[in-house]
């Protein structure tokens, strides 16, 4: 059962209430954390698992991949269990399949039973990432909930970046060696393993976080409701009137189903798909290449493991510089501007690494690239991962916690987060064969979408900086 929010801190002025906001945000963005640590983690134990399990590219893709149909299984049904139960009990049902899978991945039977532990932690996964950006766009003030909303964001490149400094630890202590044993276990279990840690963090937060006076009021815990507004928006001289607003907002909707997206002879309504191309686009620009395949990638065009650990490091720090920018930028300049910033930079990005990767030459243990298409393809790749952090990483998952009206918010973020995790399967599970297919012709691919993502956002997104969740009908 959750303290009471006067527990927490007595109430006061508005920078109190703003601190206070923060620390919730931080709290339930731990989600994130665990989104980012679990993505990347694996990026670790791919070369090792091959090897373990005497695997292809394409088997081995799927045993990545098929953590992400459990995300989207998971953000499929978030939204809904979310509005019977909660969004804090969603919390702690994520954490608990967060705990369980990583303890199963560290310690697998088989090739199979590893599948299935990913597979279970997608769907925490999945689940972590409709309801952090529902639940703090519902606990923040209009004018700081860009930026708070892009805690979510922030927590997920922090994530990335402390499981890329764990694996490179662990990966010392085995001696250079994703094989070699630690304490009886071999390197990669380590890393996977290691996740029940933030897992049971994510719990703990939870107990120490009040639920969504949205939920609150849709349930009639008004007094309730009231403290928790009281608590998150600080000097409101009047929460009875924040309170009806809230309820004749409610009011005039009911609880969303799959049916009420539809309306148009396309299937969704106009803003579904417009949430369904950007939760695209973010993923088809292939970022989560990135994260689950760079120590593979750089050892694919000759560079040694140790240091293709370290450039997986150096990417993940940039990616928190990246997201640091947008949230400084994204209540300053709006949503758009920062996604058309973030569009022409991957675009020139990827294209230069599609050029360096033609260069490629050499095959087996003796493939490399010539000096100059090298230090190209290093500093190319740097690049994109810094224009994605500071645009489409944070600007997607603000856009989805605000452009949905009230009445569609949990069913339609469900949907968009669904075709997010569907887009990044089809990229992660394609990328090794397309890798071994053509390396320059797939990051081709990748920048085609990062040019066609330009004139998507300029006729069909819609500006939602400055708007209350009630103005966006």
């Amino acid at each position: 059962m959750n303290s009471p929010v006067g527990a927490h801190r007595s109430t006061g002025s508005g920078a109190d209430s703003l601190g206070y906001v923060i620390f919730i945000t931080a709290a339930a963005a731990m989600g994130g954390f665990l989104f980012g640590y679990d993505s990347s983690v694996i990026n670790g134990a791919v070369e090792a698992i091959r090897d373990r399990y005497d695997i292809g590219s394409a088997t081995l893709a799927q045993v990545v991949a098929i953590a992400l149909i459990g995300c989207a299984i998971g953000a499929a049904i978030a939204g809904r269990i979310a509005d019977r139960i909660g969004r804090i009990w969603v919390m702690r049902m994520a954490a608990a399949l967060f705990t369980v899978s990583a303890i199963g991945s560290a310690l697998p039977f088989a090739l199979w039973d590893l599948a299935m532990w990913r597979v279970l932690g997608g769907i925490g996964i999945g689940m972590a990432s409709v309801i952090g950006p529902a639940y703090i766009a519902e606990v923040s003030p209009p004018a700081y909930r860009g930026r708070l909303a892009s805690f979510q964001q922030a927590a997920i490149v922090l994530g990335i970046a402390i499981s890329q400094l764990v694996n490179f630890a662990i990966l010392k202590m085995a001696d250079g060696n994703q094989r070699g044993h630690i304490g009886g276990l071999e390197a990669w279990q380590w890393m996977l393993g290691v996740m029940v840690i933030p897992a049971t963090l994510y719990g703990l937060f939870s107990f120490a976080i009040p639920e969504s006076p949205r939920y609150l009021i849709s349930i009639g815990r008004i007094d309730r409701a009231k403290k928790v507004l009281e608590e998150v928006e600080g000097d409101n001289p009047d929460l009875d009137a924040r309170v009806a607003e809230i309820q004749q907002a409610m009011h005039r909707e009911h609880k969303a189903s799959f049916r009420d997206l539809l309306g148009s002879k396309f299937g969704f309504l106009p803003v579904v798909w417009i949430g369904i191309g950007l939760s695209m686009f973010q993923q088809l620009v292939g970022i989560n290449v990135v994260f689950y395949y760079s120590a593979t990638l750089w050892q694919s065009v000759g560079i040694d493991p140790s240091s293709s650990f370290f450039y997986s490091f150096t990417t993940s720090i940039i990616n928190i510089v990246g997201t640091v920018i947008a949230m400084v930028l994204v209540d300053r300049i709006g949503r758009k501007p920062l996604a058309l910033i973030g569009s022409s930079g991957m675009a020139i990005s990827l294209a230069l690494e599609a050029w360096a990767f033609s260069a490629k030459h050499g095959s087996g243990d003796s493939v490399a690239l010539p000096h100059l298409q090298g230090v190209v393809a290093l500093v190319s790749a740097h690049v994109f991962v810094l224009f994605f952090a500071m645009s489409w990483g944070v600007v997607v998952w603000v856009l989805l916690g605000e452009m949905f009206p009230n009445r569609l918010r949990a069913a339609a973020l469900g949907v968009a987060a669904s075709a997010q995790w569907i887009a990044n399967w089809a990229i992660t599970a394609s990328f090794p064969s397309l890798a071994d297919w053509n390396l320059s012709g797939t990051y081709v691919i990748y920048a085609a979408f990062a040019v066609l993502s330009i004139p998507f956002v300029l006729k069909w997104v819609p500006e939602t900086k400055g708007k209350t969740l009630e103005e966006m009908g």
